[in-house]
């Protein structure tokens, strides 16, 4: 990153620090100037190796000058350069690392914390980097302050799209940092925006990307006020339109985001009235027709005290029955058929169908495909679904692992089954797996294998029991996947027949 002379704690480009004798300095009773880490780096560094104690130090260019000790001993005498010099200070990347955070922080004394800190290191203090230590758990907090702060900007700044004039940055926003994390976020947002130009102004300091290369100089904006965005309205429009007032909670809201960044948010001109609205009324109307019929042990209750009756979700993106909504990309549905004759039931599903809306289009979708063509299915003439419909997993790394759905989650989504079975009115219904047969039959303690060797009759309609197409990619030994895959073509076969009415062999 170029960065001018003075750019802030978090420069790493050295600026005139050859010119500073530090121990000179210490000897004479000055102040050691310093204004970045880099000058704070190789002053700390020489006054280490003259063995020069951190209360015989006064630094210069923190906020205020002030110093570790509120009153600070006199200066060395000139008989400490007669002590035979220590050894280069070794410090691990992780304590360096800290120092560097630590350095953004804004604090009165923070250069001659930081070489306390450097000093105890070198005289084997190793307790340094303990929080049970003093010293140790204010360096960790100023660490932890800087990265909250680095996160936060990452978070709550904004770009406005300015009119392209020809030198002018395309992008430009505002931030009031509590530290100095400028260079450490202008770095990161030149990683994120190519070669698109922008800048980013605080009181303090401007940072300019050109697409190529950082500038950094004084600051050049007063506030966002400053900024003239013509597509703000559009994008306000849109935040209105995905606002939920059914699930607002002020108090959360403003827990998370601190009052500090709202002034400078677009959406701050929109949120007050938009929850005054909510606590108007607007909560309640959008609450009544989304919220799913309560079920559980029934509690003898007085009939003046009993809640309304809520409506069932007229639609599945508005099922909330179970929780598994929450972590799921979307709600999906069947397909198929309108009025099929054969409709296959699965699991749930998968990582694919989860992002593409559409059940059986992974893996185990193009098994079954092959089982079907084998069996002389034509899957057009066919209705697929699933038994519960929004897909339930765990993370496993950057993966999604599917997990399978608890009894509670199948009996809850059994009402979108129903539902499909009513309006396709299938003849034969093939349970592709366990938890589908439990769904089908409303019963958590069947077993597949006493309903595998040949169909059978439930509510009005033939019910045949296979392997789901997952299993048959999941068992380790290709003899067990080819009977696997060899059931599920019989399977297939069986429904047809018994669809165009010939009797099942």
């Amino acid at each position: 990153m170029t960065v001018p002379q003075g750019g802030g704690p978090g420069d790493d480009t050295p600026a005139t620090i050859d010119a500073i004798d530090a121990v000179a300095l210490t000897l004479a009773g000055q102040p050691i100037p310093v204004t970045t880490f880099a000058e704070w780096r190789l002053a700390a560094r020489d006054l280490i190796v003259r063995r020069i104690r951190p209360e015989s130090l006064q630094w210069a260019g923190q906020d205020g000058g002030g110093d570790l000790l509120s009153a600070a001993p006199p200066m060395v005498p000139a008989t400490v350069l007669d002590v035979p010099p220590a050894p280069p200070p070794h410090v691990p990347r992780k304590l360096m690392e800290m120092l560097h955070s630590a350095a953004c922080y804004r604090a009165p004394d923070r250069w001659s914390f930081l070489y306390k800190v450097l000093w105890r290191w070198q005289q084997g203090q190793q307790e340094i980097l303990s929080m049970a230590d003093e010293d140790g758990a204010r360096l960790q907090h100023m660490v932890k302050a800087v990265h909250h702060e680095e996160h936060d900007m990452h978070a709550y700044l904004r770009f406005r799209e300015r009119p392209l004039d020809a030198g002018d940055p395309r992008f430009v926003a505002w931030f009031e940092p509590a530290h100095d994390v400028l260079p450490q976020v202008a770095r990161h947002f030149a990683k994120r925006m190519g070669k698109t130009s922008w800048m980013i102004g605080t009181p303090e300091a401007t940072v300019l990307w050109d697409g190529q290369q950082l500038h950094a100089t004084g600051p050049l904006m007063r506030s966002a006020a400053d900024i003239d965005d013509s597509g703000e309205a559009l994008w306000l429009t849109y935040y209105r339109s995905i606002f939920n007032p059914a699930r607002l909670n002020a108090g959360i809201m403003h827990g998370h985001i601190r009052s500090r960044f709202w002034k400078n948010l677009p959406e701050a001109a929109v949120v007050p009235h938009m929850v005054s609205q909510a606590a108007a009324g607007a909560r309640k109307v959008g609450q009544l027709d989304t919220v799913g019929r309560r079920t559980g042990t029934t509690i003898p209750i007085a009939a003046e005290k009993a809640a309304p009756e809520r409506q069932q979700p007229s639609s599945l993106d508005e099922c909330r029955r179970c929780d598994l909504w929450q972590n799921a990309t979307q709600a999906v549905a069947g397909q198929g058929a309108r009025h099929a004759k054969i409709m296959l039931v699965g699991e749930q599903p998968g990582d694919q169908e989860d992002l593409a809306g559409k059940p059986f289009v992974g893996p185990a979708g193009a098994l079954l495909d092959k089982a079907m063509i084998e069996a002389g299915v034509d899957r057009k003439t066919v209705y697929v679904t699933n038994a519960v419909k929004h897909f339930k997993w765990e993370p496993r790394g950057k993966r999604r692992l599917h997990k399978t759905p608890a009894q509670k989650e199948v009996m809850a989504c059994h009402y979108w089954l129903e539902t499909e079975l009513e309006k396709v009115a299938p003849q034969v219904v093939v349970a592709l797996g366990s938890t589908a047969l439990k769904s089908i039959l409303q019963s958590g303690s069947v077993t597949m294998k006493d309903y595998m060797d040949a169909p059978f009759q439930h509510e009005g309609r033939w019910v045949v029991v296979t392997y789901h197409p997952a299993y048959a990619l999941r068992v380790p030994s290709p003899e067990a996947r080819q009977e696997a895959v060899a059931n599920i073509v019989a399977a297939l076969k069986t429904a047809q027949d018994l669809a165009g009415g010939t009797p099942a062999v």
